[in-house]
């Protein structure tokens, strides 16, 4: 098996953002930054693989801050982690204000990306090579965030759920039980 290191992948991806972007507020679409997304990760886990890579899943997008038309975006992609066929891409997006150079962070997401052959079918892909505590800090945290996205999706499924460990839980929030 082969192992590649994180930086042989890391992928950066600067853009102005222009009134086209832009929603019914005048900030640009999330929609928008969603799409650049998907590309750098896309870029960035093919960059590691060396094979076509699809989306597998995005885990949680939190808009931090507004990005306003005229700022340059930047976006960070690095492999986080790598499966048998699969590899989470961090994503970091950052906005700069030209005139005063202000930088935001305006978010961060992990994709997980799933390599393909010429025959559709998943591929294995290299290893990472871990050469410092962030890498190590990095691909941990993926495989806890895996576990735990499992352990949601077993509590949750109709043949495990046990709607009355919830009842009361739901009658603190904007909800009305009718049963």
């Amino acid at each position: 098996m082969s192992f590649k290191s994180i930086s042989d992948s890391q992928i950066t991806l600067t853009q102005l953002m222009l009134p086209s972007h832009s929603n019914f507020s005048g900030k640009i679409h999330g929609g928008y930054i969603l799409n650049l997304m998907d590309q750098v990760a896309f870029a960035c886990a093919s960059k590691h693989s060396g094979e076509y890579c699809v989306t597998a899943s995005v885990n949680r997008v939190d808009f931090l801050n507004p990005i306003e038309v005229g700022e340059l975006v930047t976006l960070k992609a690095s492999i986080n982690y790598t499966g048998r066929t699969s590899m989470v891409v961090g994503v970091r997006v950052e906005s700069e204000n030209i005139q005063t150079g202000v930088r935001k962070h305006c978010n961060s997401s992990y994709f997980t990306m799933v390599a393909k052959g010429d025959d559709g079918k998943k591929v294995e892909v290299p290893g990472l090579i871990l050469n410092d505590l962030d890498g190590i800090r990095r691909f941990a945290r993926s495989i806890t965030r895996q576990e735990q996205s499992k352990k949601r999706v077993k509590s949750f499924t109709p043949e495990e759920f046990i709607a009355e460990e919830y009842i009361e839980l739901i009658k603190e929030q904007n909800a009305q039980v009718n049963l």
